[in-house]
């Protein structure tokens, strides 16, 4: 299939998607680039550099230093401490001058004269927004947005060891991983991820002045995961995209496979372990996942804290009951996340701890339980049940959706 074709086909797929929300009123959806600029400046010559007219100035450039002042970078250009105070007053609303960050990239705009006066600093605070000082009659700070380009890209790959060196070993953007494994969370263990497993999938990825920033919309994808292809297709219902298989099912279930995401399980559930210290056999009703100090440790699911706490050889542990019949545990931790305290309501993906070694540990590891009805199960063979469906009046929008992008999931 020809990429004009294909780009017709994800167009009349974001038509039909966005046709199940009711707008106030009309919105325009851009499709290959999204400009996002502060001004639109056409027909811009050579010389501009952010913005700004250049050859009439000299440059200097350089990197904050920790703990660095505008009044330390300005000091040997003529602008004074008044000045500043000004600038930061009148601008207040725009840009906090106290969040510059180490690190970042400023540049200095200077009369070419034997004053050299600066007239304006330039902070590039991330690789989509710099901020322009601006010291001339009108004193203030304005934002200045780069271009972000997305580029519709289709990539598959297959599984040799983990999803994270299947995107390094065909050239992908690793963050692509990230995506997939948050769209299929609910569905795909990744952890248990087989040498054969293999994933499609359909996206955008975002560029400023040529450089990666990341992945953006997922368009489809499919997972083949312990022989069974699971689709990925995206929807809106109810004002919320979110991704259904192809029977119109949520992929987004009642807990998530994991409490963490890119480790290595260190030891399963089990009746009957070695344990590493104590040398002695006896029942171990958790999966341990080797993860280094400070991991963040995520509910698998919706509701509240009954314990936050140092339990023994446990060490520092949080319990959560989710509902009736389910709870989980989460051991050996560092520390508790923010808010994590008993009653607490937390929920699904909140940052209850850090992955640590307190207790009787021989090393930072998560020791992950799960419990039905009280009694502890094996958390990697709980089946969880799928959150609410795609509704029967929105099936037939769902349907179109769906052949769209299994047609183009067939293509490559």
């Amino acid at each position: 299939m020809c990429m004009i074709s294909r780009m017709l086909i994800i167009i009349l797929l974001l038509i039909t998607a966005y046709s199940c929300v009711n707008f106030s009123e009309p919105r325009i959806y851009s499709f290959e680039i999204d400009t996002l600029q502060t001004e639109i400046y056409k027909n811009k010559p050579q010389n501009l550099f952010f913005g700004i007219p250049a050859d009439s100035f000299n440059l200097i450039s350089g990197q904050i230093k920790r703990n660095g002042l505008l009044s330390q970078i300005l000091i040997g250009y003529g602008i004074s401490n008044q000045e500043i105070d000004i600038l930061a007053r009148n601008s207040s609303d725009v840009f906090d001058v106290r969040k510059i960050r180490a690190g970042k990239n400023y540049f200095i705009l200077c009369d070419n004269d034997s004053a050299g006066k600066a007239r304006y600093l330039i902070y590039e605070h991330d690789p989509a927004i710099s901020y322009i000082f601006s010291f001339n009659d009108s004193i203030n700070i304005t934002p200045f947005r780069k271009e972000i380009n997305k580029v519709i890209k289709y990539s598959s790959g297959t599984i040799r060891l983990s999803l994270w060196e299947a995107m390094i070993a065909d050239s992908l953007n690793p963050m692509l991983a990230v995506k997939l494994s948050e769209i299929y969370a609910w569905s795909v263990d990744f952890f248990g991820l087989q040498k054969g497993d293999s994933f499609k999938v359909i996206y955008e990825e975002l560029f400023i002045d040529n450089k990666s920033q990341g992945i953006g919309r997922v368009y489809g994808a499919q997972f083949t995961w312990a022989g069974k292809t699971t689709t990925a297709i995206p929807f809106i219902q109810n004002g919320l995209e979110s991704f259904y298989d192809s029977a119109g099912n949520s992929l987004r279930k009642a807990f998530l496979k994991a409490p963490l995401q890119f480790s290595r399980i260190s030891s399963r559930f089990s009746s009957s372990r070695l344990h590493p210290i104590l040398r002695i056999r006896r029942p171990h009703f958790g999966v341990d996942y080797a993860a280094p100090v400070g991991t963040p440790v995520v509910a698998i699911g919706d509701g509240r804290v009954t314990a936050a706490t140092t339990e023994g050889a446990s060490g520092r542990i949080v319990r959560i009951v989710h509902n009736s019949v389910y709870s989980t545990a989460y051991l050996h931790l560092s520390r508790f996340g923010p808010g994590i305290t008993p009653g607490a309501f937390v929920k699904q993906g909140d940052i209850i701890g850090y992955v640590g070694s307190s207790g009787l540990s021989t090393g930072p590891h998560l020791d992950f339980r799960f419990y039905k009805n009280g009694s502890p199960v094996d958390p990697l063979t709980i089946e969880a049940p799928p959150v609410e469906p795609v509704l029967e009046e929105n099936l037939p929008k769902f349907d179109i959706a769906r052949r769209v992008v299994e047609s183009l999931l067939e293509t490559f």
